[in-house]
């Protein structure tokens, strides 16, 4: 545990270079750099959140490592709710929300050789105590923490404590038995399925029906043009 880092994803990056074990976690108490997908600034500030990143060693092919982020989220869901009693959802393919507001940000990277993993890093950003004013003006009407929903202060400790668990009996069910039952309890926490989105992607924006996941982890979108795999993108629910 640090009181302070630029950023837990970078720490765990130095510490995997230098061959650290499977299993080392980076947490802060507070992050002066933190950042979420496409480099996007992720507010973390001191006292209010949880801000960690686990080192991972799977012998998987290059291919697989984006369910690591699906695995991360089922997780994360299991274990808030089992900390905190909240209900919570995903939206594809690494944001929780709670009555449509964020909450909670992962970000998995990867350090590669070849066609071989070395390690894959899961950051994990957690809004758990902030109140309503500790949120820049412009996320104010987009972003929550646990506390505002549950309506009381919420034990850190607990909620990672509960996270980790999850996520060690959710990783070593996926290094048995594949992605398979992590796809089923995906899909049962995620919104949208079944829903009209918009997938803006670095290809262009789509627009169809969201009908899962494949065994990759990969969003189906039926388009008007057929099937489209979104691998990367900004999904919003559209109004219909």
């Amino acid at each position: 545990m640090n009181d302070v880092l630029s950023s837990t994803q970078k720490k765990a990056h130095e510490l995997a270079n230098d061959n650290a074990p499977e299993g080392t976690l980076v947490v802060a108490d507070k992050q002066t750099a933190g950042r979420g997908r496409m480099s996007r600034v992720w507010h973390s500030q001191e006292g209010t959140g949880i801000w960690m990143s686990l080192i991972l060693r799977p012998d998987i092919p290059l291919q697989k490592t984006p369910q690591l982020t699906l695995l991360a989220a089922v997780a994360v869901v299991q274990g808030i709710e089992e900390a905190t009693g909240l209900q919570t959802d995903i939206k594809w393919p690494n944001d929780i929300l709670i009555h449509g507001k964020k909450a909670v940000g992962i970000l998995t990277e990867m350090q590669a050789e070849e066609d071989r993993v070395r390690s894959v890093i899961i950051g994990t950003g957690i809004n758990v105590n902030q109140e309503a004013d500790d949120f820049p003006e412009e996320l104010k009407e987009i972003a929550t923490s646990l506390s505002l929903a549950a309506g009381e202060k919420i034990d850190r400790a607990s909620v990672m404590q509960h996270i980790l668990l999850s996520f060690e009996k959710r990783y070593r069910d996926y290094l048995t038995h594949g992605f398979t039952p992590i796809k089923l309890l995906w899909e049962s926490y995620a919104l949208g399925i079944g829903s009209e989105l918009r997938a803006r992607t670095l290809n262009g924006t789509f627009y169809g029906k969201a009908l899962g996941i494949d065994e990759e982890g990969v969003l189906l979108l039926e388009t008007k043009e057929g099937i489209k795999k979104i691998y990367s993108a900004d999904i919003e629910m559209r109004s219909l």
